[in-house]
């Protein structure tokens, strides 16, 4: 005879836990002590200005501006740095010595032979996310970067939202344990790409959105996911041409991560993140991904901390400070293009399974049909 189980056991209950002291993590934008480079800007399309007012916040100088659209760049130069020269030629901001780093933020294609004359003329890099197109074109960047002792970075902005930096800083310091999962649901409205070139890519949410968050479940369980199974579809109410909600399931070993995109959501927009440890969890609510509240559990109570910054600018110093730190200090940067590589590794592989509905496994797919 089965004995009934009483509905705590079904979790239909949760016990109360008592309030704890949110432990001090090191979650914030990473800066160089010292080091303060000039550094060239090339392209000054519509991110450019996040960039922009993020190192000027932090104190660092942008010297050039590049554009190839030179009113475009002047502009920028006006509104954010008066000092900086313009130019429509990325050439002339290859050729001087005197600038060490550049932030290129160009679209993929045209970023990729850039970022190569850039390290060959012996320039540090931050690229624009999606780091590039084609994985082996990716390792072939990394190595040159490494032959020329220089750094290679990638601005993904989303590890420095402060709940995440939070949570992935919690992860790492063994707060929770071994994680097991990892589940990241996204509620928002992204109707806005209507008429927009957005509407050319196919698997737009799973590409340019998703990646900020294949790469957060990449920087916290590491090598660990294998293979993933992802799904998208167009809903009655939208108007954009390509499919507003995706999903994906990646299989990690002893462990399992997901990603739920739902695009088209007109009304309560939600942004939960979930990773469970052996020792704790973490959790992350708020009805956007600019208000988040954090909560750490653990066997002896439950920790809020106060989170500071945003997502926008704090992104952006977060990936340009990680850069400069690495070159102060001749370390690999935490948002290093090697790193990257896994996470563009990851999202390759979900817009495969999208398109044949098979699980692929990571590092399979090389070169997507995006």
């Amino acid at each position: 005879m089965i004995n009934e189980i009483d509905g705590d056991a079904y979790a239909l209950t949760a016990s109360k836990v008592p309030a704890m002291p949110a432990p001090e993590l090191d979650y914030l934008p990473p800066k160089p002590k010292l080091y303060r480079p000039r550094i060239g800007l090339i392209g000054a399309g519509g991110i450019s200005a996040s960039h922009l007012d993020a190192y000027r916040e932090a104190g660092w100088e942008v010297a050039a501006i590049c554009n190839r659209t030179l009113a475009k760049a002047t502009a920028r130069a006006v509104e954010y740095f008066p000092q900086a020269w313009t130019t429509d030629n990325p050439s002339e901001i290859l050729n001087d010595n005197n600038i060490d780093v550049v932030d290129i933020t160009l679209h993929p294609a045209d970023r990729l032979p850039l970022m190569e004359a850039a390290l060959n003329a012996g320039k540090h890099v931050l690229s624009q996310k999606p780091f590039v197109l084609d994985l082996d074109d990716g390792e072939r960047l990394v190595e040159l970067a490494s032959a020329n002792n220089l750094k290679l970075a990638v601005n993904q902005n989303g590890r420095w939202a402060p709940h995440l930096a939070w949570m992935r800083e919690a992860v790492s310091m063994g707060l929770i344990g071994d994680l097991i999962s990892c589940h990241a649901n996204i509620h928002w409205d992204h109707s806005w790409i209507a008429g927009t070139p957005y509407e050319e890519i196919e698997d737009l949410i799973l590409y340019d959105f998703g990646i900020h968050w294949f790469d957060f479940v990449s920087s916290v369980v590491g090598n660990r996911a294998h293979s993933i199974f992802a799904s998208a579809v167009q809903t009655s109410n939208q108007t954009a041409k390509v499919p507003l909600m995706a999903q994906a399931f990646i299989l990690l070993d002893g462990g399992q991560a997901s990603l739920t995109f739902d695009g088209a959501v007109k009304h309560g927009a939600r942004d939960t993140t979930y990773i469970a440890g052996t020792k704790g969890s973490l959790k992350s609510d708020g009805s956007d991904l600019g208000a988040q509240t954090v909560k750490l559990t653990r066997v002896g109570g439950c920790a809020t901390p106060d989170l500071k910054g945003t997502w926008f600018n704090d992104g952006f110093t977060g990936a340009m400070g990680a850069l400069l730190v690495a070159i102060e200090n001749n370390s690999e940067p935490a948002n290093s293009a090697r790193n990257n590589l896994r996470s563009l590794a990851m999202v390759f592989a979900a817009i495969e399974s999208r398109r044949t509905g098979q699980i692929i496994s990571i590092g399979k797919v090389r070169k997507p049909k995006i």
